[in-house]
């Protein structure tokens, strides 16, 4: 009995367990294209609790995944805006429950269509709220990506063709999670030293040793790049170049233009032949193109079984609630115009639940162990 539950918990993180970065991303990006495709607020929140208890259950305490609570405050500061806008410069849905009518400000004629004040109806509240959240939901997603993925360990993992670009793109997303540990390691400091660590004064305090350790890190990683040979590369033909570029752009093309049909309301029919094509030439692009780098990995992360899951997961959850899309219309989308409370569908909030799924396979992160403090020798008693 002993070992079947061991067997049926998670093992910690270790080498040869971890779990493999793009098997994340690739479940949030299940979970915002699932964001994508509804605007009633109870599914919404219900994706955005389960993002966040699968980041709550399998984040390390590694700096980078600290930037959560950055993200969630973004969504929220997304949200309050855009019901900002809404109150002060209307609204493009109609509505007759007025709510309170502000001074409205006159503008010129080649301002028509814009206006400052005026009548607030609930209805345009309502479409703003359900909006605001929505885009707000996508921006936990992503956050969530970036609080349980490894960004080196994801730049190790491109292909070969992608490395050059794949550095600016990992740069780019450590950007915040980096931001968001010095503002916290230098208002730590702040308040050990008694000095305020909130307003605008500390705020200007803070943000110059921000920028300047941001700086220091950029040009100690362009340092150990030039001292690695980055950007080395071996010598092919031109026409493979070409040929490779033809490839992947006509493939990230195919791609794209596969991917906006299938979230579009119309056009799944060809969507997913399109987006197959793409993805087929967009490989073969990228082995051509792997061919020009010389680079070796050391102890590369393979994409076992729990990945599979995992990412898994996150893409069940986008499928579904693409089809949820036409199969119930009226929950996913519940309309502004007239006032309704928003209903529960139960299929696709089962269907939510299984993004759970990496909260019980993914491996339990190993938390970094912290050096005891070393003895206080004992005093010697003074010789009478």
């Amino acid at each position: 009995m002993t070992g079947l539950t061991g067997r049926l918990h998670a093992p910690q993180a270790r080498r040869g367990l971890t779990l493999h970065p793009g098997a994340w991303w690739l479940w949030a990006l299940g979970l915002a294209t699932a964001a994508s495709r509804t605007t009633n607020p109870l599914l919404l929140v219900l994706l955005a609790a389960v993002a966040g208890y699968v980041v709550a259950a399998r984040r390390t305490d590694a700096p980078w995944a600290r930037s959560y609570g950055a993200f969630l405050k973004l969504g929220l500061a997304v949200l309050a805006i855009r019901l900002v806008f809404a109150f002060f410069l209307g609204s493009p849905i109609p509505g007759s429950t007025v709510v309170v009518t502000l001074p409205e400000v006159p503008l010129p004629d080649w301002a028509q269509g814009v206006r400052i004040g005026g009548r607030v109806t609930a209805e345009g509240l309502v479409f703003a709220l359900y909006d605001g959240l929505k885009l707000a939901t996508l921006l936990i997603c992503v956050g969530a990506a970036n609080a349980l993925a490894n960004p080196a360990r994801l730049l190790k993992s491109l292909p070969g063709a992608l490395y050059e670009a794949g550095v600016a793109v990992v740069v780019a997303m450590t950007f915040a999670p980096n931001l968001v540990a010095d503002v916290q390691r230098l208002r730590a400091a702040r308040r050990l030293r008694g000095r305020a660590d909130k307003g605008v004064r500390a705020l200007l305090q803070v943000g110059l040793p921000v920028l300047e350790g941001a700086l220091e890190r950029s040009v100690a990683l362009a340092a150990a790049m030039d001292a690695r040979g980055y950007g080395r590369s071996a010598q092919v033909p031109r026409a493979v170049r070409r040929v490779t570029g033809v490839l992947t752009l006509g493939g990230l093309l195919g791609v794209c233009a596969g991917t906006y049909a299938l979230l579009a309301a119309q056009g799944a029919a060809y969507g997913l032949p399109v987006l197959l094509a793409g993805v087929v030439l967009a490989l073969a692009g990228l082995w051509l193109g792997g061919k020009r780098s010389i680079r070796t990995r050391y102890r590369p992360d393979r994409w076992g079984p729990r990945a599979w899951l995992v990412s898994g997961s996150g893409v069940a959850v986008g499928a579904l609630l693409v089809w949820a899309g036409g199969a119930f219309p009226a929950a996913l989308h519940p309309p502004a115009v007239p006032l309704t409370v928003p209903v529960l569908p139960l299929v696709p909030a089962a269907g939510l639940l299984v993004g759970l799924l990496p909260a019980l396979v993914a491996p339990v992160p190993v938390p970094t162990p912290v050096p005891a403090p070393a003895p206080i020798p004992a005093r010697k008693e003074a010789a009478r």
